[in-house]
Order: C-alpha cells, then sequence, then structure tokens
C-alpha cells in the first residue's frame, strides 16, 4: 500500500508495518481538514446529540429489542462503508487513513447480531426504511466521488472511538450483557492500543492528503449528511420503540455530561438536576435542592441565609 509522507513510528501496527505518530502535542491549523471538519459539523453533531433516542439512550433507558435493531443499522452502514474503502483502498485520498486492522467494524457487528439472533441472525435482519439512503449514499460515493469516503469515514470512526466508549458502558449496565464482552464487540477497538494516540495519527493523515479549499468544504458538506442520515435512523427507532411495550431495565442511571464525573452518574450531576429543574420538572428541583445540600459550602452558605432571614424577621416585628 502507498502512503503520501513517511510518518514517524508511534508504535501502531497496520499491515506488518509500523505507523508512528510525533508525542508531542498536535500543532493544528484553521484551514485543515480535521479542525475545519470539527467546527463544521459541530452543530449537527449537537442535533445528534440532543434527538430523543441518543437522550433516553445516555440516560440507561434502553430497549433490547431498539439496541438489536440499532446493532442491525449499523451492520449494513459498516458493511456498505468497509465495502467502499476496500475498492478504493488505494486511492490518492483514502490510502493515508486506510486501517482496516484497527477500524473495521462489519466482522465485529457480526458477532454481536449472532449473540442477539443467534447462528441464523443473517436471516432474521434486514435494511430498514430509514438505513437504506444511508447505505444509498455510501456505495454512490464510492462510485462516483471517492474522496467523499472521508467524510463518511471521520463520521463514524472517529465518533466509535469517542462517545462509542459511553455508550459502551450504558448498555453493557442498562442491558445486563456480560462483562466479557458479549454484545458489544462493536465498541472493542482490539487493534488499538492507544484511542489518543490513533486519533491523533489518523487526524494528521487526514490533514496531510492533498486537498484544496473547495473539496475540504465538500467533504465537511458530506460530514453533516452523514449525522443527518444517522438522524434519520435514530429517529426509526424511536417510532419503532413507541410500539414496543419491553420495559427499560435500568433507567436511574446513565451519562452525558456527568460522564466527566467521578462515578458518571446523571442522577448525582448538578449541572443536569438544575437543567432539568429549569425546564419545570419537580422532581428534578427537589433533587437539585437535595444534591446542593450534601455539598459543604452550599450547606454554610443555606445556614447563613437561613440566620439572615430570622435576622430581618425580628427586625421587622420589632
Amino acid at each position: 500500500m502507498k502512503m503520501t509522507s513517511e510518518p514517524k513510528s508511534n508504535g501502531v501496527a497496520k499491515g506488518g508495518a509500523r505507523i508512528v505518530v510525533d508525542d508531542d502535542d498536535e500543532v493544528l491549523s484553521p484551514t485543515d481538514l480535521s479542525e475545519l471538519l470539527a467546527e463544521g459539523t459541530k452543530e449537527s453533531h449537537d442535533r445528534a446529540e440532543n434527538c430523543q433516542f441518543v437522550k433516553d439512550f445516555l440516560r440507561g433507558r434502553i430497549k433490547k429489542e431498539l439496541f438489536k435493531r440499532g446493532t442491525a443499522a449499523l451492520y449494513f452502514v459498516y458493511s456498505a462503508m468497509e465495502e467502499e474503502i476496500e475498492k478504493n483502498r488505494d486511492h490518492l485520498h483514502i490510502a493515508p487513513i486506510y486501517f482496516p486492522a484497527e477500524l473495521h467494524r462489519r466482522e465485529a457487528l457480526a458477532r454481536d447480531l449472532e449473540y442477539f439472533y443467534g447462528e441464523d441472525w443473517e436471516s432474521q435482519i434486514s435494511l430498514s426504511a430509514g438505513t437504506k439512503p444511508y447505505v444509498d449514499r455510501i456505495h454512490e460515493v464510492g462510485e462516483k466521488d471517492p474522496v467523499l469516503l472521508v467524510a463518511h469515514s471521520y463520521t463514524r470512526y472517529m465518533g466509535d472511538l469517542s462517545g462509542g466508549q459511553i455508550l459502551k458502558k450504558v448498555a453493557q449496565r442498562a442491558l445486563k450483557l456480560p462483562f466479557t464482552g458479549e454484545g458489544l464487540n462493536f465498541y472493542q477497538f482490539e487493534g488499538i492500543h492507544s484511542q489518543k494516540g490513533f486519533k491523533q495519527l489518523y487526524r494528521s493523515r487526514m490533514n496531510e492528503l492533498e486537498l484544496d479549499e473547495d473539496t475540504k468544504q465538500i467533504i465537511v458538506d458530506e460530514s453533516n449528511r452523514a449525522f443527518g442520515f444517522n438522524m434519520m435512523v435514530f429517529t426509526e427507532l424511536e417510532e419503532i420503540g413507541k410500539t414496543i411495550k419491553e420495559e427499560v431495565q435500568d433507567a436511574d442511571f446513565g451519562h452525558s455530561h456527568a460522564e466527566i464525573m467521578e462515578g458518571g452518574d446523571i442522577n448525582k450531576c448538578p449541572y443536569y438536576a438544575a437543567k432539568m429543574a429549569a425546564s419545570g420538572n419537580p422532581t428534578y428541583a427537589c433533587q437539585l435542592a437535595m444534591t446542593l445540600l450534601r455539598h459543604p459550602p452550599c450547606q454554610v452558605a443555606l445556614a447563613a441565609w437561613v440566620a439572615f432571614l430570622a435576622g430581618f424577621t425580628a427586625w421587622y416585628f420589632l
């Protein structure tokens, strides 16, 4: 496989060779493709994260049937994407970001589907109406304009290496999946020993692609389009979920902002409680009060306020 540049070694093995990246912090330019993608897809990313299906997922409100269907949808998406990447692996703009051993997910998803559906899983799944436009678009760009596969690869794989790890923890707990990993192979990147290092390598490879400014913008536009396709899948799953009576297994935990806090419990997160209280939810208003009262500085502030109120009341009635 030809590469456009000779990278330094970072210990990520690929095809028997050593691929390395400098351990120093990246020096990025606003015109680098990775920066343009991060900035240009921010709104799409936020919309995707705030759709109801994703919010419920992050809170641990997962129905097993929907998780299985979501896994099937991903199988069709990754099968299409990896088929087109494989066809175009020697393409000028695909070869530098071709990492099948590290990134490809099709086989992992097949193992997950076998876990959920049994050995005859292939006969039990089908391409849904909400997923088909996504799959069709991937095949279209693979045939007509392979450089746009960069957008689809970035949107999916970098998301899997970041937020996907949070979803793995939520699903494992909510669905009581084995801690040995069955049903969650999709989230296991066994060929990557340092996710941070690999993402840095991947971004550097994207930034080294020889692209003019117009092509970079087209890639950003396609990435936004990919987010839109993902939201179509989420919307379809949300609608299907309304018809499923299966009870959510463990709804009183989850992640999102609270994931960065110790313990990762969304119900212990003052920010989340404040947000819900502001929306008029009395349960979370009480929760916010109780959360704040557990913190010594808040207890001192409350005591001072009570003392002031008592003093003012005494003065008023004198």
